[in-house]
């Protein structure tokens, strides 16, 4: 396993994570959610994401006991944790100071944690001065309850103004962002934050990297059984890829298939290592649900010398999506 510097920070993260969105609860209960965040942490994971929305909390809870099964010292793993969907009342939701500090105290409860070591606004929140943010996410870092703290799916007006407020209050600024970023999603990470990057180091910890499971290649012919597309709970997901945007997808997964098979790699690995060719990609978090899946995601490095100029020219001409 290789490790990336979070942005501008001193901490290190492996360059593939594991997250839990999706997984646990719905697909993995505590017994399986362990072997695998144990099969990850054998093989370099050293980073495990989460949030309070995930599961309504359950995610946090099941992830908390893995950590107790395993018994790993809290020296070796980076934990996050996210802030924004928490209930239905008011107070629940959003970035308000109150539900900042709540979120993160609920969020130790559950994982079973003396502190968070990542910790992100899930959302902008419109109806929250971004300044009532930053000072919250500075207050529990004062208070040892967090060591960085960050955003996802921010605007990079947003995220400027955050370090603004920041530098000119004497306050701590975010050390990264989670946008979401793959072959079919490129606009961010390749065109909105470029300047960001340049002129604050900020780190990315990046989501659906596989655009949903597409990228496997497992849905060229059809939606097998047992994927996310046949939860109850995350409709949206099967909504989405039968729209005609992803149908449009569907042509080019089978197109870069076809190249992967030539160039001797498997379609996951090649699309997990064209993620992982922008240095500005701090780590890539998987979301897999059996030990298979992980282990040949966590392979990707073996093939890294297969992803030369040529082969990921080839790519761009099927994509054909370069942000300008």
């Amino acid at each position: 396993m290789n490790y990336r510097r979070l942005g501008k920070s001193g901490l290190k993260v492996s360059e593939f994570s594991y997250g839990s969105w999706v997984t646990f609860s719905f697909q993995l209960a505590v017994e399986e959610a362990t072997s695998l965040m144990k099969s990850a942490f054998d093989q370099g994971v050293n980073f495990f994401d989460n949030a309070e929305a995930y599961a309504s909390g359950e995610s946090e809870i099941i992830m908390g006991k893995a950590l107790k099964r395993l018994g790993i010292t809290r020296d070796t793993y980076i934990i996050s944790s996210k802030a924004f969907w928490g209930g239905k009342k008011p107070t629940q939701r959003g970035l308000s100071h109150k539900h900042i500090i709540d979120a993160c105290h609920s969020a130790l409860k559950r994982l079973q944690l003396d502190y968070l070591d990542l910790y992100f606004c899930h959302r902008p929140d419109p109806d929250t001065p971004i300044e009532e943010t930053v000072r919250a996410m500075h207050t529990l870092i004062l208070q040892g309850k967090i060591c960085y703290w960050g955003t996802s799916e921010w605007s990079v007006e947003d995220i400027r103004e955050a370090y603004l407020i920041a530098k000119n209050y004497g306050l701590t600024p975010p050390t990264m962002e989670q946008p979401e970023y793959n072959m079919f999603n490129r606009t961010k990470m390749e065109k909105e934050y470029t300047e960001l990057f340049k002129e604050e180091k900020i780190g990315t910890t990046i989501w659906s990297p596989l655009c949903s499971g597409l990228l496997t290649g497992k849905y060229i012919n059809g939606e097998p059984p047992d994927t996310r597309t046949s939860l109850e709970n995350y409709k949206f997901i099967k909504e989405r890829f039968e729209s005609e945007e992803f149908v449009q997808y569907h042509e080019k997964v089978f197109k870069l298939s076809l190249l992967a098979k030539e160039a001797g790699i498997p379609l996951v690995n090649m699309a997990l290592g064209w993620c992982l060719k922008n240095p500005n990609v701090s780590t890539v978090i998987l979301g897999a649900s059996k030990i298979e899946q992980l282990n040949q995601n966590l392979e990707t490095n073996q093939y890294s010398s297969i992803l030369d100029e040529d082969v990921m020219g080839k790519i761009e001409k099927i994509i054909n999506n370069k942000p300008n």
